[in-house]
Formats: C-alpha cells, structure tokens, sequence
C-alpha cells in the first residue's frame, strides 16, 4: 500500500525501483520492455497503481507524466548500462549505477512528470514542491538500493545486454 501525500494526488510507492531496477538489470531493451509491458497491463484494466488505479484514465490523472516518464527513464538508465556494460570494463560498478540509476530515474522521470502534474492541478509551484522536496529523498534512496542490488546480480549473473551473448549475436554471425 502506497503512503500517499497528504497535501497532494500523486503517491510514494516503490514502483519507481522497479523502474530503476529492470533496465539496470536487464538492460535498455528487455528493461525498457518491462516497462512498459507493465503499464500496459495497467492501460488494460489490471489494477496495478496505487488504489487500484488502472485503466487510461491513471494516464490522464496528475501521474500520467511519471508514467510515461517511467519509460523513457527505464530506456535512459537501460541505455547507459548497455555502454557501460559493453565498454572496456565490461562489469556493472554501483557508482555507474547510481549515475544511470539518478539521470533516468530521477531527471527523466521528473521531467515528464512535473510538467504534467503541473498542467492537470493548474499549479506549477505546487508540482515543484511536491516533485522535488517531496519525492526527491525517497528517489535517492531507491537510486542507491538499485544500484547496490544490480551491482550485486551483475557480479553474481551477469546479463550480457541484448546482441552479446544471445542468439541475436549468434545469428549477426
């Protein structure tokens, strides 16, 4: 169960780590997909969000920004971890992560989400404070835990990022 905002529509939950933590893991790709695959069950009626919210009316609400914003995070942080993953090192550092995990999943995901928080309550200075002094600690902390668990699978299992080491790179042959 969410702890919901007093002051405001839009919720803490830990949904946000999983949006962090599949492209981490997975890679931009398959983790972007996640994503999305995700919400598309939500768009379908499932109820997933916070209350039991679902269907294309969560889109339009005062979340509808994060939402989106969910996905072209989880492609930024899937993204970077494919580079790092496929440069030289060829090994997932936690404070990789946390520079993945910080530039999709909190300065992506804010800019989408903001804005359109802004847009549906009419009030930008309402959706700053709620988005940064509000939401900004509780997304540091998910940034580090994301970062210290895909560390941790990377160097337990690593997931080569999609085309290396799958039978996409075996039939580029």
């Amino acid at each position: 169960m969410p702890f919901a905002i007093p002051m405001g529509p839009v919720p803490i939950t830990l949904q946000t780590l999983g949006v962090m933590l599949a492209p981490s893991i997975l890679g931009a790709r398959r983790g972007t997909l996640a994503v999305v695959t995700f919400l598309a069950l939500t768009f379908a009626g499932l109820p997933l969000l916070p209350g039991g919210r679902s269907g294309i009316a969560a889109l339009l609400g005062p979340t509808g920004g994060y939402l989106v914003g969910w996905v072209a995070g989880a492609l930024v942080i899937g993204l970077l971890t494919d580079r790092l993953l496929r440069a030289g090192r060829r090994r997932y550092s936690f404070w990789w992560g946390v520079a993945a995990n910080a530039a999709g999943g909190i300065l992506v995901v804010y800019a989408f989400g903001v804005p359109w928080t802004a847009v549906v309550t009419g009030d930008w200075t309402f959706a700053a404070i709620t988005g940064f002094a509000v939401f900004l600690p509780g997304d540091i902390v998910k940034v580090l835990i994301a970062s210290a668990v895909a560390a941790g699978v990377h160097r337990s299992y690593p997931v080569p990022p999609a085309g290396r080491g799958t039978g996409e790179a075996e039939a580029a042959r």
